[in-house]
């Protein structure tokens, strides 16, 4: 087969790998993006992702930049407001609210909320306007190897592409990865979470909401009104028995038990999508580049989903990249800026995660107590309070 060459090869077309081709794309290099599953662009398909990701102010920036975001902006709910509801009392309820307010900090909402099967159609039909992309789904990654000046990848259809600079956003198993032999620390809590759209009484009136009680975070984040109604996506973090347990509940008695984890904080809860579910873990790499390869997104770090760190970490991680590529994508001296700039930031937000995503999880009511009062205590001093938001949004 002909050998093709191209400035970017891009392995992984999910959500990070398809705004990581957009955002190079239109920087003007030539770009080829590819994954082994076509991106699913309709929420009735099955396989279609039913979460929905929250794109923080930072990165509404890289979106504009990629060409992204006045095509996206129509379909996104704003999040005004942060908020926080401990309900690890004997009861299943409210005990303890909380709410961080963008306009203590800030003119703009924290960001913008988009189900990610839309993000997926809505970005591949961006792509398939621009000359220089080509997205190749349906092929995926099945060799690298690096050389001086450029990476040689061989693709599982057989064909060669001989690229500058090699972009792993290949998943947290990253075949990319895992072909330089770069490994990976992962914290496991053995959970997984439940991801699906409800309907509600009450309007979100752009709030987003972590409740947390026991087994890890149950959030609603705002979605546009469906058929009339309000809407919120649900991701549900659980022990990986319970959510085995609900899954298996006839379905009036899912919707018993997800209103009563849901402390009524928007009324009557009504599930209008199937559930999906993955499992929980914390994970990144012991390093964030190779010869002419740079690792982003979840081939770099993996999050739980807490204060929609996970996609905004990724496009921090391809802000990065791109302003280091205006000469030699690839060259050794950019990648190790990349390097230098990002793990770092990377691995303290893994970690810090990882702490409350622990202290989401506790069952004994001492510690359940203990988290309550830290919440409380912190929110009650304004200038932690407003250095806390602005750590969340990446913020300096």
């Amino acid at each position: 087969m002909t050998l093709r060459s191209t400035d970017i090869l891009i392995s992984g077309g999910g959500i990070a790998g398809m705004i990581a081709a957009a955002a190079f794309g239109n920087a003007g290099h030539s770009v080829i993006c590819v994954d082994p599953a076509p991106p699913i662009g309709d929420e009735s398909q099955k396989g279609a992702d039913l979460r929905s990701t929250a794109f923080l102010t930072p990165s509404i920036q890289v979106l504009r930049a990629a060409g992204l975001w006045q095509t996206l902006a129509p379909h996104a709910t704003a999040l005004q407001i942060m908020r926080i509801v401990d309900a690890g009392g004997a009861q299943p309820q409210a005990r303890l609210t909380r709410e961080f307010d963008a306009s203590e900090i800030s003119d703009e909402p924290f960001g913008w909320n988009l189900p990610n099967w839309l993000l997926k159609r809505e970005i591949s039909q961006r792509l398939a306007t621009l000359p220089n992309v080509q997205f190749q789904p349906g092929t995926g990654t099945a060799g690298v190897l690096p050389q001086d000046d450029h990476a040689l990848v061989t693709l599982t259809d057989g064909s060669r592409i001989r690229a500058a600079l090699v972009v792993a956003a290949d998943g947290r198993n990253s075949a990319v990865r895992q072909a330089l032999g770069i490994g990976v620390r992962t914290m496991r809590y053995g959970q997984k979470a439940l991801a699906f759209s409800v309907t509600h009484d009450r309007p979100h009136e752009n709030i987003s909401t972590e409740i947390h009680r026991s087994g890890g975070p149950f959030t609603l984040v705002p979605l546009p009104d469906r058929d009339g109604k309000p809407c919120s996506g649900v991701v549900w973090m659980e022990r990986g028995t319970e959510t085995a347990r609900l899954r298996a509940l006839p379905p009036e008695d899912f919707i018993q038990e997800l209103n009563r984890r849901s402390v009524g904080v928007l009324g009557h809860l009504t599930p209008v999508t199937a559930l999906s579910e993955w499992p929980i873990i914390s994970q990144i790499a012991d390093r964030f580049t190779g010869p002419r390869t740079a690792l982003i997104a979840e081939a770099a770090h993996v999050v739980p989903p807490i204060g929609a760190q996970g996609l905004n970490m990724s496009l921090a991680d391809l802000a990065s990249l791109v302003s280091l590529s205006s000469g030699d994508p690839g060259s050794a001296s950019s990648l190790a800026a990349y390097a230098r700039h990002r793990r770092p930031e990377a691995l303290a937000r893994v970690l810090g995660i990882d702490a409350l995503n622990r202290a989401s999880m506790a069952t004994p009511r001492p510690l359940r107590d203990l988290r309550a009062a830290a919440l409380g205590g912190l929110y009650a001093i304004a200038p932690v309070r407003r250095v806390l938001m602005r750590a969340g949004l990446g913020l300096n």
